[in-house]
Formats: C-alpha cells, sequence, structure tokens
C-alpha cells in the first residue's frame, strides 16, 4: 500500500535528497522502516540530533536541501539549534518529526516526551520563529501541506517542519502529481528594479558587486558569475558569503570585512558610488562590527526577504528570477581600475626547519595546501578568521557559519557536505574547544567511511573568547583531551584513518603531504599551537569587540 509516508519520501527524492539523517525514537520508527524501503533514500543514524541538525545543514549547503527526522519533543529541541543556524544563514533543510498517534493527541494522553500537560502543541509553536513554515499533517490534509511546506522551502531556502504522527505516515495516498516548484516568474515590479538598477550601472563611475551567502543558497553562484564575466565589474564579498565567486577572477578584488579588510579594498569599497548588494547581510562579526564605510545612499540590495534601494524598502520582489535577469542587463562593461590586492598565493616560509609552529606559520602552509575544487571549512574560532583574508582557488567551496555562530557546527556540517559531493576532498580546520561539542559524529565519519581532512587545532581552550575578553579566566579553560587518540577510540583501524599530531613547520608539511597524496582514508591532524597566539583578523576584531563593549 503507497502510503502518505511514501508521498513524503518522494517529494525529498525530488529535491535532490538521497540521504536522511537523524536519530531514532519510538515515535519515528514506523516511518524509518519506510526510509530502509526506499531504494532511493539511505539512511544516515547520527550520534546526537543537533549534530544530525548540523550534518544536514552541510549537505543542504552543497546539495541544496536536505531532511533529518527526530522523534518528539526532546528530539526535535535537541535540533533546534542546528536549525535556528540554518533558518538564520538561508539553508533549506526539511526538520521531520514523529509524533504520537492523532487520537494520543486529541484525547490529550499523558505520554512521555511531552511536559505532561495534555498538550502536544508547544515544540510546533517553539518552531514557528526558526522555519520559513509549518504543518501538522493529519490524514486529510498531509499531501497539501507537504507540497505547501515543501515549495515555501525552495521559494525561501529556510528550514520547515513538518509534524508527522505514526497513524498519518501509515495512512493511504496517491502518488505525487505535478512538481514542487519555488520559481516565480518576473514581476512588472521586478522588471521595473532591473532597468532602475542597469540606470544605476551606466551612470555609476566606480560601481562595485558585493555577492553574498543567499546566492549560494539558492544555487546562483553561476548568475553571478555570469555577470561579472560579462561586465567585468569589481566584485568582492564579506566572508559569510565568501566562496560564491571565483576568487582568481582579475575582478575579484578581494574580502570586504569593514575595517579589518586590506587598506586599499575598504577604500575602494567606501568610495563606491554604487554598491549591490546580492544576498548580503552585514552582520557584526564580518563587517569588523559595523565598521563598513559605505552609505545606504550608494547602496541597492537584493535580499531573499527584500529589497533595499538607496534606503527605501520593499517586500513585493522575487530574489531568484531578479538574480538570474541580472546577466541580460545591458551593462557597459567596467573599464576602470581595480585595487591592488597583493599575490593571491602565499608562500610557506621555512618548509625545512623545525621551527615552532604559530598561527602564521600555519595558515601560509594551509594558503599553499589547498587545490582547486576543495571544499573548505572554517570553525567559527581562530580557524574562520585565519581563512577569511585568503583567496580561495577555482572551484573552491568553503562553509563556515559567521551569523549563528555556534560553536561545534562545522564538523557534523563537514561530514555532512562530503556525503553530499564525495568527489571533493573537505577539509576542515576546527579548535579544540569547539570539536569537543560535537566529536561524537567521529564515530559516524568512521562507519561511513567518509574520507576529510581534519585539523585540530589544539590552542588549549577558547581562545577566539580569551581574545575578546577574559584572557586567563578558566571560563575559558576546556578539559585537555588526547585528540590523536580519538580515531582509535571511536572505532577507527588504520584502514580507515591516519593519525598525526605536529608541533613543527617540518611535521606539518609531511602530515600535509601523505593526506593530500592518500583520498582513501579520514586524516586527523592535532596541530599544536600557543594558547593566545591567534591570527591577526582576529587579533584586531577582538580588539574592536572590547572597545565596542566597554
Amino acid at each position: 500500500m503507497y502510503t502518505i509516508g511514501d508521498y513524503l519520501l518522494d517529494r525529498l527524492s525530488e529535491l535532490g535528497i538521497t540521504e536522511i539523517f537523524g536519530v531514532p525514537g519510538d515515535y519515528n520508527l514506523q516511518f524509518l522502516d519506510k526510509i530502509m524501503a526506499n531504494k532511493n533514500l539511505k539512511w544516515v543514524g547520527n550520534a546526537n540530533e543537533l549534530n544530525a541538525a548540523y550534518m544536514a545543514d552541510g549537505y543542504a549547503r552543497t546539495r541544496k536541501a536536505a531532511a533529518l527526522v527526530t522523534t518528539f519533543g526532546v528530539g526535535e529541541l535537541s535540533a533546534m539549534n542546528g536549525i535556528a543556524g540554518s533558518f538564520a544563514e538561508n539553508v533549506p533543510v526539511v526538520e521531520i518529526i514523529g509524533s504520537p498517534q492523532s487520537g494520543v493527541q486529541d484525547t490529550r494522553k499523558l505520554v512521555h516526551h511531552t511536559l505532561g500537560d495534555g498538550e502536544f502543541s508547544h515544540f510546533e509553536k517553539m518552531h514557528q520563529a526558526v522555519t520559513a513554515a509549518t504543518a501538522h499533517l493529519t490524514k486529510e490534509n498531509a499531501p497539501a501541506e507537504i507540497d505547501r511546506v515543501l515549495n515555501t522551502l525552495l521559494e525561501t531556502r529556510k528550514p520547515v517542519y513538518l509534524n508527522l504522527p505514526i497513524d498519518v505516515a501509515e495512512s493511504p495516498a496517491s502518488k505525487p502529481s505535478g512538481e514542487l516548484s519555488g520559481l516565480t516568474e518576473l514581476t512588472s515590479e521586478d522588471q521595473n528594479l532591473l532597468q532602475e538598477i542597469e540606470s544605476a550601472f551606466l551612470e555609476a563611475k566606480q560601481p562595485v558587486v558585493m555577492a553574498g551567502h543567499e546566492l549560494a543558497s539558492f544555487g546562483l553562484e553561476k548568475s553571478i558569475q555570469k555577470l561579472i564575466e560579462k561586465t567585468q565589474l569589481p566584485v568582492t564579498t564579506l566572508s559569510l558569503g565568501k566562496g560564491v565567486i571565483d576568487e582568481t577572477m582579475l575582478s575579484f578584488i578581494g574580502t570586504y570585512s569593514g575595517a579589518l579588510s586590506e587598506p586599499s579594498v575598504q577604500n575602494f569599497v567606501d568610495q563606491a558610488d554604487l554598491l549591490l548588494l546580492l544576498g548580503v547581510k552585514l552582520s557584526d562579526s564580518v563587517t569588523g562590527t559595523f565598521s563598513q564605510g559605505f552609505s545606504e545612499q550608494n547602496v541597492i540590495a537584493l535580499n531573499v526577504d527584500g529589497v533595499s534601494v538607496y534606503g527605501k524598502v520593499t517586500q513585493n520582489h522575487h530574489f531568484e528570477p531578479l538574480i538570474k535577469a541580472l546577466a541580460d542587463l545591458e551593462v557597459t562593461p567596467y573599464q576602470g581600475d581595480y585595487p591592488s590586492k597583493g599575490s593571491t598565493s602565499t608562500s610557506f616560509i621555512g618548509t625545512d626547519d623545525d621551527a615552532t609552529l604559530t598561527q602564521k606559520s600555519y595558515w601560509q602552509a594551509m594558503d599553499a595546501f589547498f587545490q582547486p575544487g576543495d571544499t573548505l571549512i572554517a570553525e567559527q574560532g581562530t580557524s574562520f578568521f585565519g581563512i577569511a583574508p585568503l583567496f580561495l582557488k577555482t572551484g573552491t567551496k568553503f562553509i563556515g557559519q559567521p551569523l549563528w555562530g555556534s560553536i561545534g557546527f562545522t564538523f557534523p556540517a563537514a561530514l555532512g557536505s562530503q556525503i553530499a559531493n564525495p568527489d571533493s576532498r573537505h577539509i576542515l580546520a576546527i579548535g579544540d574547544g569547539s570539536l569537543q561539542l560535537t566529536a561524537q559524529e567521529l564515530g559516524v565519519a568512521l562507519r561511513e567511511k567518509l574520507t576529510p581532512i581534519i585539523f585540530v587545532l589544539n590552542n588549549d581552550g577558547y581562545t577566539v573568547e580569551r581574545q575578546i575578553h577574559g584572557a586567563e579566566q578558566s571560563y575559558n579553560d576546556i578539559p585537555m583531551w588526547h585528540y590523536k587518540q580519538l580515531p582509535d577510540c571511536f572505532g577507527g583501524n588504520s584502514n580507515a584513518f591516519q593519525a598525526y599530531q605536529v608541533r613543527t613547520e617540518k611535521e606539518l608539511l609531511a602530515a600535509m603531504k601523505e593526506a593530500r597524496s592518500d583520498p582513501s582514508r579520514l586524516y586527523w591532524i592535532e596541530v599544536m599551537l600557543e594558547k593566545m597566539d591567534a591570527p591577526e583578523y582576529l587579533q584586531k576584531l577582538g580588539k574592536l569587540f572590547t572597545k565596542q563593549n566597554s
């Protein structure tokens, strides 16, 4: 018998999803049986629901949609932090909650995983603030509600929530008719806006395009690339949005970070007479605590949730078709100069000696280590601020979480992204403090035979926080783990992984060389660094945060 559960799984397959993450619970087990029986889907069980949400987020950033399944109450609340991060950064994740039978809910029985008050809508209401759409499925409304919610996911590229009672999942249904679609045609308001943008470019003497993370949410990287190649317009990104444009292009001027930018980049962007912001959010940690020097009077900003033209905000526009239409504008190719951006690669100094590693030499080595086509993932700590100023190579994908900034996110996210794209070598840099939050997924990485290269930066605690406040306070300390031994503890063997602990430049280079030459195993490299050593970018940002909060 074809059921509502089958209908939902077929719709997920239509989104390009081939793996589903989560944790089993007694309210979702029958639905998990359907996943196991579906020839188009694979179940990837996680150590906990929060990690499942993180892994789904990483998968969706690479595959453009993801799904996870948890049980009612305890499971969904554990995942909610991860769902909130996906909402903040426009990542399309479908959260499916297995809930008690409809009769149990209708009669308000006091069952487990509830608050003991007979009310079953508490947790769904909690999710309304961090999802673009929610639905409580019934036998009568399920197909229509599933389609409504999934179409909203495509239109907004934000998470959505489906509450699926046990009996509803087992109820009969007809197979889907028609396709899901989030694409909206251009309206007359959209056409008028495009004409205004075209006129603005024709009048501007020093225009700049700033490409943001929302472009990646919709898979619009090729559309913005086409625009820049056609017009040769100067283009930049914030670190939130890094990787959406080919950073080897002549017209890519570097990453903009407000007062923390390279001076030539900062001056060029701040003095632009037209700034076209595409899917950009100007948050504190990526603008040098709001130190951007340009005025909204020179800014046209297109975002998923609205448009701002020289400070005037409207919301009756459609992001995806607008971005796709930009490349068709009649814009005279840019003839001006670009700011000096120096070398786009850094030579690693001291390659033949036993000098102790520093943040500076480590990031020089990493810059040389990265190759075209890699997927780079940087934790929101010294790692993110170390990679932010670097120029990425062609075909490189970058994953970070500077807006939501939930520490530990990147380890499961890296694994989810590699499952979504196993052909790209995934390279994760994560600090010891962040890793301790989500290290459980190392078991999943080994079970699934994943082969990322993971650099664990052991700098004895929360160095990113020490740069902001409390350098010697015990709240920035963490327990010291034997990080090199973790793959052994989580069930690995020499066929599945290779682990190193490195303290010198020479040791780091040797580990890197072997890791790059061997894509068949997971490489786990513990990098020993001084507690207060930090990338220059982070040191400057820490001072700005301290000044702002004093």
